[in-house]
């Protein structure tokens, strides 16, 4: 019996967007490109917004997952957007088996948590872990002006919470919201690659 709820609504439209005048606010959205691996065998509730424009204009994307069981996932999406365009795609893996999971009774005790984030390109990322039983956690990260590069690669037996957003300014829509919780058993591989420069310059899994 498959219990996974894993909506994808999807709604891919190109537009045009006018050029920037002088001294006017840059309201294009900013370019991501994101790679993302998970295999959890416990518990798992994650939600992903993707667009290029507010309201009903450009590219709107949402997924969501919510289950327990042994899941193993595999995303790749990105945002695109200059003066004459914007583009946003996503292609995802998944391999699921329900399997009922009840947390253990432990006290919630926040042991080790990251935050980053880079103002100059619009781009924060979060994760943290609890209930500790085991964690081997590597995340490196590159920032500079023009660019921010958050790497994750975890693994651990515990609780695992992992946030990002991507926002070029107030003027303009998130190009990606992410937020996840993960219990029990998970291995995260994750690189996301914020800023206007090529969004292409991650390497494939």
């Amino acid at each position: 019996m498959l219990k996974w709820f894993l909506p994808i609504v999807a709604v891919i439209t190109i537009c045009v967007i006018s050029g920037l005048g002088s001294g006017a606010t840059d309201t294009i959205a900013q370019n991501y490109t994101e790679h993302t691996w998970i295999f959890n065998n416990g518990y798992m509730n994650e939600s992903r917004i993707i667009q290029t424009n507010a309201g009903f204009s450009g590219s709107k994307i949402v997924l969501g997952t919510s289950g327990s069981g042994i899941s193993t996932r595999t995303i790749d999406s990105q945002v695109y957007s200059d003066s004459r365009m914007s583009e946003a795609d996503l292609t995802t893996s998944v391999d699921e088996d329900y399997i009922p999971y009840t947390p253990p009774l432990t006290q919630s005790n926040l042991r080790n948590a990251l935050c980053a984030k880079n103002y100059e390109v619009g781009s924060v990322f979060s994760e943290s872990y609890s209930n500790i039983q085991n964690l081997i956690k590597d995340t490196n990260i590159y920032e500079n002006n023009q660019t921010s590069v958050y790497d994750i690669d975890s693994e651990i037996q515990g609780t695992a919470h992992v946030g990002t957003r991507v926002q070029k300014n107030a003027q303009t829509v998130p190009s990606l919201i992410m937020g996840g919780n993960y219990l029990g058993y998970t291995e995260i591989q994750s690189e996301v690659e914020a800023g206007n420069q090529s969004v292409l310059t991650l390497p494939c899994p």
